[in-house]
C-alpha cells in the first residue's frame, strides 16, 4: 500500500517523465503542495525501496543527484489486490468481484483489461 503523500510524489514524478527531488518538489509546489524539499527526498527514497521507482545517479553541481523515473506499477499493484481477495475470501470473493466487473461499461473494461495487459 501507499499512502496519499507517496501517492501525489508518484503523480508529479509521471507528469514530468523524469526527475530529481528538487525538480519534483516544484512540480508539487505548482499544485499548490507545500513541502519541504527533504520529505520529497525521503518519499522518493521509500518508493525506490517499495520498488515504485528507479533511480540513477547523475552529476550536478556540488556532486551527484538521484534522478528518479517512475515504474509501470499500476499492472503489479492490480495483480495483487486480486491475490489478495482471492486469498482473504477465497471462491466467494472471486464470484463477487466476478458480479462486479460485469457491471463494469465496455470502455470501463477495456481500460482495466489494459491496464491489467490482459
Amino acid at each position: 500500500m501507499i499512502g496519499s503523500l507517496e501517492t501525489e510524489v508518484l503523480k508529479a514524478l509521471r507528469r514530468l517523465g523524469s526527475g530529481s527531488a528538487r525538480q519534483v518538489l516544484r512540480e508539487l509546489g505548482k499544485e499548490g503542495d507545500k513541502l519541504a524539499y527533504t520529505t520529497v527526498a525521503t518519499v522518493l527514497s521509500r518508493l525506490f525501496e517499495k520498488g515504485l521507482v528507479r533511480r540513477t545517479r547523475e552529476p550536478c553541481r556540488g556532486g551527484e543527484r538521484y534522478v528518479y523515473r517512475t515504474v509501470d506499477f499500476e499492472h503489479k499493484y492490480l495483480v495483487n489486490v486480486l491475490k489478495g481477495v482471492v486469498a482473504l475470501f477465497g471462491p466467494s470473493g472471486v464470484v463477487h468481484l466476478n458480479e462486479e466487473l460485469a457491471k463494469l461499461n465496455p470502455s470501463e473494461e477495456r481500460e482495466l483489461r489494459r491496464r491489467l495487459k490482459l
